[in-house]
């Protein structure tokens, strides 16, 4: 984390933090929401649509709860002085990347290799 002034670091972890809070809120939303109670009754097209709702809630849930760990794996990383290098070459990440994608754990070459790996 060297190669990032005390200011960018506070700022990334701002970032971070607002992050975290409105995935939460979001969360909490959710769980209020009183269009999650299952509800009986409705011909076969109501059921359908719900059951595609809550698939697709449980999808974005899934997402959300990946982002949540990685926003927390960041600032761990902040607090044990690792953030901002890759986990695959050890390059120091540019703070413009950081910024962009402050959970990213791979500077922009890896990450490149790795999606075209998938691709294949």
């Amino acid at each position: 984390m060297k190669h990032l002034t005390e200011e960018q670091i506070r700022d990334l972890r701002e970032t971070l933090i607002r992050m975290r809070e409105k995935l939460i809120a979001s969360a909490r939303e959710q769980i209020r929401d009183p269009s999650n109670v299952t509800f009986e009754g409705g011909d076969e097209i109501d059921r359908a649509d719900l059951e595609g709702e809550r698939y697709l809630t449980f999808r974005i849930k899934g997402r959300e709860a990946r982002l949540l760990h990685k926003i927390d794996y960041a600032l761990m990383k902040m607090d044990a002085g690792t953030y901002g290098v890759c986990e695959n070459c050890g390059v120091q990440i540019p703070f413009e990347r950081l910024k962009a994608r402050p959970v990213t754990t791979m500077c922009i070459e890896c990450k490149e290799l790795e999606e075209e790996m998938e691709d294949d």
